[in-house]
């Protein structure tokens, strides 16, 4: 029992938090207010699952919130130019892989460390993203075919829940399954001996950054269908609970290591919260002070299950 609780505890502790909103705040359990939950989380957890993976070759990707605001400002200026609506996407997406480009390449061949090389990449982004818009967002009338990739519905299921779905698969089944994603967790876990074996470290690292910034275009690019709007701060705010989301997710599963199925659930727990509080009332600040709490917490939860794990080797 003791070392069920020690590995699925977090996990046990979200699913209490659920049952807790549940019994006490008022229309929580509602269908409609469970879907908003469910597709509000899409966002963050795609985001998310970004990081993740550039937590997976030990990289810091600090630039998730600005490559998304840049991202959405290009497929926002496109779409107002009456450009297809493909034509925006792809160049959204572009923007995001060719900025993960940058930071895989500064950090593995300029040998710059992540913190700063993104932290360098998230300034330019958020330069463009204002230059572009002026400091004004773009607004007004979207065509349906944009906006239903993320407000429309197939099969009855919300298109963003499918979404989710489909990138939580896809980096899923890479870590779990795939030669390059084993790559990436022997190369996040111990860089030289990776590389003494053969792996290429650099070749990984670069792999998990430009995921990182598909990712966070393809969060973008949901998001502005979804608010029919594109500001060059849209995603600023999610930059913190991305990282949340991921250290939680690290108490979850797998203790200790970046992981999907923790990334994601960790990203429900969250949105759960927040929309918990706002339902029962609670200050708007408060949802802050939650989330450094669980940031500190989630961060020495991992820290003591890496030791013990290195005890028992």
């Amino acid at each position: 029992m003791r070392e069920i609780i020690g590995r699925y505890g977090t996990a046990l502790a979200g699913l209490a938090l659920i049952v807790f909103f549940v019994a006490f705040a008022p229309n929580f359990a509602t269908t409609m207010n469970i879907v908003n939950v469910l597709k509000d989380t899409s966002f963050l957890a795609i985001l998310a699952l970004g990081f993740a993976l550039a937590f997976t070759v030990a990289e810091l990707d600090l630039s998730i919130a600005e490559m998304a605001s840049l991202s959405a400002v290009v497929c926002g200026w496109l779409v107002q130019l009456q450009y297809p609506p493909l034509v925006a996407v792809l160049a959204a997406l572009s923007v995001g892989v060719l900025l993960g480009g940058l930071n895989g390449y500064g950090v593995t061949v300029l040998r710059i460390p992540s913190l700063i090389m993104t932290l360098g990449t998230a300034a330019i982004a958020k330069g463009f993203a204002f230059m572009i818009t002026q400091g004004v967002a773009f607004v007004g009338r979207w065509p349906v075919s944009f906006t239903g990739l993320a407000r429309g519905y197939t099969f009855g299921i919300p298109n963003l829940v499918l979404w989710l779905t489909g990138v939580t698969l896809f980096a899923w089944g890479l870590v779990k399954w795939t030669r390059t994603g084993a790559h990436m967790v022997a190369t996040g876990e111990a860089d030289e001996a990776a590389r003494l074996s053969g792996i290429a470290t650099g070749r990984m690292k670069r792999i998990g950054l430009l995921l990182s910034g598909l990712l966070a275009a393809i969060t973008a690019v949901l998001l502005a269908a979804n608010l029919s709007s594109a500001a060059p701060n849209m995603a600023g705010d999610y930059l913190l609970y991305a990282i949340a989301a991921v250290l939680l997710g690290m108490t979850m599963f797998e203790p200790g290591k970046p992981n999907v199925p923790g990334t994601v659930f960790a990203a429900l727990v969250l949105k759960v919260l927040g929309n918990g509080l706002v339902l029962l009332g609670a200050p708007y600040y408060v949802q802050d002070i939650v989330l450094g709490v669980i940031i500190i917490g989630s961060v020495a939860f991992s820290a003591s299950a890496m030791k013990k794990a290195a005890f028992k080797v």
